[in-house]
């Protein structure tokens, strides 16, 4: 494994460890526990090489297109309790969930590493993180000795980070982190700095640049793959500790089954619905060459009904708004959530990377009438309007006058035959 930007963090006090103890540390039972109580995260380290080394003074992961390795160290291991290689091993694997190893890489490294450890750090419960990590909203703290080891350049380096990283607010994206650590001087400082010194963090993210640029790709489907067979396993089975808000995050980033932009094009086509911009290349044509002429740009206006009878699980309805976010990187639509009746009163509109907070409000039985019935009241607002269930209702009346698309959960089909002029899609 590459030492390039690895962590040489010298503020890090390693726990004493005996012989004894060094001598009988053995990975395997912590991995063994992890296939009992956290299967998502153990899906995973199962697909991973795992490679003691003392080059690496913690943990790390690294990629390449041969290989995805955890790299780990017998000492620091060893020095951590059960509850605290837990944590560090879920941190591991959620680097690899979120692609910080491979295509979401940014520069300045050093700031990319700080964003992606507070990021990853918010999902994790603080007891099980082990001591160093960065966690937002919270000041990193020293004790005595370790500040006798620094300059009071380096003390005045460490408040100053330590005070904006507690200004953090938690939950955010390692984007998000990483604009806002890249505004504060004293981390611009460090990062141009030849050393470039890790000065908190207990992981190594030496490995992040072993893949070529054309390896990237192949690293990509590969990580993608594994994460998706985990996902896959665990809603059949148990997700262990993982958040209902991390599954989210998680099904959103595999889903990819629904060919929105193809749909789209297919379904809606061009309408009549349109907004008018001004447009120096568009020649106005009551006062040409003196005032800019307005351009039409044409937009599908769309419902989305999402299905939360109680015969939708929480993993299909998870599911669903994965595929929807991915919707809505390419138009914006209303969204409405059913059972046997439209709760109208709660619709939103759902716009680029402004997801909603979308948490389950219905367990009703499931009635497709009053879905049909809606769209055919609001035809004047809707070109088309799109229904996410598990198909499990009687068939409702043809809809007439606008377009209908069933997207039907994972091994489910509709109770009845389609329309002809219906899209039905099964998700894979």
């Amino acid at each position: 494994m590459s030492n390039k930007n690895s962590n040489n963090n010298k503020l890090y006090k390693k726990n004493k460890v005996s012989h004894s103890d060094l001598k009988s540390f053995n990975l395997s039972t912590y991995l063994i526990d992890f296939l009992w109580n956290e299967p998502f995260y153990s899906r995973i380290l199962r697909s991973l090489n795992k490679v003691e080394t003392k080059e690496v003074p913690t943990a790390g992961v690294s990629t390449s297109k041969d290989d995805i390795t955890l790299w780990w160290n017998r000492e620091f291991l060893a020095g951590l309790s059960k509850q605290k290689i837990t944590g560090l091993l879920k941190h591991e694997c959620l680097h690899l969930v979120f692609g910080h190893t491979s295509e979401r890489r940014k520069e300045p490294h050093l700031i990319w590493n700080y964003a992606t450890d507070l990021a990853i750090n918010s999902t994790i419960p603080e007891h099980e993180l082990p001591e160093g990590g960065l966690i937002p909203g919270k000041r990193l703290t020293l004790e005595e000795e370790q500040y006798k080891k620094m300059s009071q350049e380096e003390i005045e380096s460490f408040e100053e980070i330590s005070n904006l990283i507690a200004s953090l607010p938690p939950n955010k994206t390692s984007e998000f982190y990483f604009d806002k650590l890249s505004k504060n001087k004293e981390m611009q400082k460090k990062a141009s700095s030849e050393e470039m010194q890790t000065l908190f963090g207990f992981d190594d993210h030496g490995g992040w640049c072993d893949s070529q640029d054309g390896d990237s790709e192949i690293v990509k489907a590969k990580i993608k793959e594994i994460v998706k067979e985990a996902a896959n396993e665990c809603n059949s089975r148990s997700w262990g500790s993982v958040s209902a808000s991390l599954r989210s995050e998680i099904m959103k980033m595999i889903s990819n089954d629904v060919k929105w932009e193809q749909l789209l094009k297919r379904f809606c086509g061009f309408t009549k619905r349109d907004e008018r911009r001004s447009s120096i290349r568009k020649l106005n044509r009551k006062y040409p060459g003196i005032h800019p002429g307005n351009k039409k740009i044409y937009r599908p206006s769309i419902a989305v009904y999402v299905d939360e009878s109680g015969s939708v699980s929480n993993e299909e309805l998870q599911r669903f708004y994965g595929e929807l976010d991915n919707l809505s990187n390419r138009t914006e639509f209303f969204l409405y959530k059913f059972d046997h009746e439209v709760d109208d009163k709660n619709c939103f509109v759902w716009k680029k990377n402004q997801r909603p907070a979308v948490n389950r409000s219905l367990t009703g039985g499931t009635c497709f009438q009053s879905v049909t019935n809606h769209a055919i009241r609001n035809k004047k607002k809707f070109d088309a309007y799109i229904v996410l269930t598990d198909g499990g209702a009687p068939k409702p009346t043809p809809s007439l006058g606008i377009k209908r698309c069933w997207i039907l959960a994972q091994d489910c089909n509709l109770a009845f035959k389609s329309d002809s002029n219906d899209i039905v899609i099964n998700i894979k």
